[in-house]
């Protein structure tokens, strides 16, 4: 049996691998933790549509597509808990973009 695939599923998990980040970079510090994964389970579909359209294939398949989905979802979320939080990152990318400024009395 060999295994082998394609530039676009490899692109396709390197972008799930960044997406918690871009997750922190467009959220802050108090958004709810539901609303985070919310918006990651959206990222990641639409990462999986996006390889399952890229695919060199001949056709598009939603099955494929789903699967990709939850595979860019998991993947994203073990990469956070395991990479980017423990280092630091997601702190930092939630700091990054400051949404509304201190007030001075």
């Amino acid at each position: 049996m060999t295994v082998s695939l394609d530039r676009a599923y490899w692109l396709g998990l390197l972008v799930s691998v960044v997406l918690p980040v871009l997750v922190g970079l467009v959220t802050t510090r108090v958004t709810s933790a539901g609303t985070k994964a919310v918006l990651l389970l959206a990222l990641s579909t639409l990462n999986g549509l996006l390889v399952e359209i890229a695919h060199p294939g001949p056709g598009f398949d939603l099955g494929t597509a789903a699967v990709l989905a939850l595979v860019a979802f998991a993947t994203g979320v073990l990469a956070h808990f395991g990479l980017w939080k423990p280092v630091g990152l997601s702190g930092k990318a939630q700091d990054s973009l400051v949404t509304s400024q201190p007030r001075s009395v």
